[in-house]
């Protein structure tokens, strides 16, 4: 299914997309970094990290990967799966969920909603895959900004952790069964 807020359309990603994907990422460090941020994902881009390039493809052929468009050019990426990466110090859920793997937009657009946009987009697809439970985890480091994006998009903070040194904090959406 596509969808469209503001001007952003929303598909389905495939392999063909990696190479933007990996773009967002390395251009997402950059501008952290800019700000004084390399605590998050680091001073190395994205797709020069041992393993980057082969994560973004995996994610995008062995998970549900959906990209946001604006005129026809990749300006932000979901990826979903029916839990956590198995890397990560997270305990899996009790009941049917899909969680939020990746999220990142181009930051040439920040402020017109992609990642907001590709949020609701996961709440459809957790929903129309007949599950209830809609979880994230994410950097809990600064000033807790990551945190509170994801809760001004309905998302509560459940579990904390650290892996290695970073600070993680997961959050959950109770989305509701699909109305028929």
């Amino acid at each position: 299914m596509n969808g469209t807020t503001q001007g952003i359309r929303i598909r389905p990603g495939s392999l063909a997309d990696a190479r933007a994907v990996l773009d967002m990422l390395d251009s997402a460090v950059a501008w952290m970094n800019d700000r004084g941020n390399t605590e998050q994902w680091g001073t190395t881009p994205y797709s020069r990290r041992p393993g980057g390039v082969m994560r973004v493809e995996r994610y995008m052929t062995e998970n549900a990967p959906h990209i946001a468009e604006l005129d026809g050019v990749p300006v932000g990426a979901l990826v979903l799966d029916s839990g956590p990466s198995p890397q990560m110090p997270i305990t899996p859920a009790e009941e049917p969920e899909r969680y939020v793997r990746l999220l990142v937009s181009d930051r040439r657009h920040a402020g017109l909603g992609i990642g907001a946009a590709l949020l609701a987009h996961a709440v459809e697809e957790t929903r129309r895959a007949g599950a209830e439970l809609l979880r994230v985890d994410c950097w809990a480091g600064g000033g807790g900004e990551l945190v509170a994006f994801y809760e001004r998009n309905g998302f509560t903070p459940t579990d904390r952790f650290l892996s290695e040194a970073w600070p993680g904090q997961v959050l959950a959406r109770r989305v509701g069964r699909r109305r028929v």
